[in-house]
């Protein structure tokens, strides 16, 4: 489990393309200074296991599903890519639950410069927009981020100076793909909602009456 606050941005050392998947190395410091075989890294919002490391990088193995997923299949060497160790017991959560499991890509369309803080705006599938919804969590490219404005399949996030500065986000072009992972609150309310069955308690009612909708 991650909370999207980004610990630090790596750089791609290696991609190699296999026959199913991918091998990807990661040069990066912070989330090397207690690692171990078998850790779980955030990468771009996408939960990897590490495979090997030295002392300044580790590497992961993408399945053809996160292949297919994310946007792990535009990036290359060189590119820069959020990343954040998984979730200590003792830690604070300063975010959102984030399984680190993408459910999409989002296209970025364009930045607003504000006096203060940034908006940027994103275009999802009818498929994801469902899942969105204004004042609700999200995670973009392993960044949690609350939703400020939705508009059909446009979505608009506001960030502060420091998240800007700390994340990819300020690298992001017009047309770049980003990964998105939704709030899983909201695909268990759907599991529920659409039960067959007369077991479950739950309806749009009881939703309203206790405030989750």
């Amino acid at each position: 489990m991650f909370t999207g606050i980004v610990e630090e941005i790596g750089k791609i050392k290696r991609l190699k393309r296999l026959a199913n998947g991918c091998d990807i190395e990661i040069v990066c410091k912070k989330v090397l200074s207690d690692i171990k075989l078998g850790d779980s890294i955030c990468v771009n919002g996408c939960c990897q296991t590490v495979v090997n490391f030295s002392s300044d990088s580790f590497s992961a193995n993408l399945s053809d599903e996160t292949l297919k997923m994310t946007n792990f299949l535009n990036l290359k060497t060189g590119d820069e890519v959020n990343l954040e160790r998984a979730l200590k017991v003792s830690d604070r959560f300063g975010g959102h639950i984030v399984q680190g499991h993408i459910d999409g890509q989002a296209k970025f369309t364009n930045i607003e410069k504000l006096s203060d803080f940034y908006d940027l705006f994103f275009e999802v599938d009818d498929d994801l927009a469902k899942y969105i919804v204004q004042k609700g969590s999200i995670t973009i490219n392993g960044v949690s981020l609350t939703v400020s404005e939705i508009n059909s399949k446009l979505f608009k996030v506001s960030i502060i100076p420091h998240t800007y500065s700390n994340t990819t986000l300020k690298s992001l072009n017009s047309g770049d793909f980003v990964n998105i992972e939704t709030d899983i609150l909201g695909r268990y309310v759907e599991k529920f909602l659409c039960k067959t069955d007369n077991e479950s308690k739950i309806d749009e009612n009881f939703l309203k009456e206790n405030g989750f909708v």
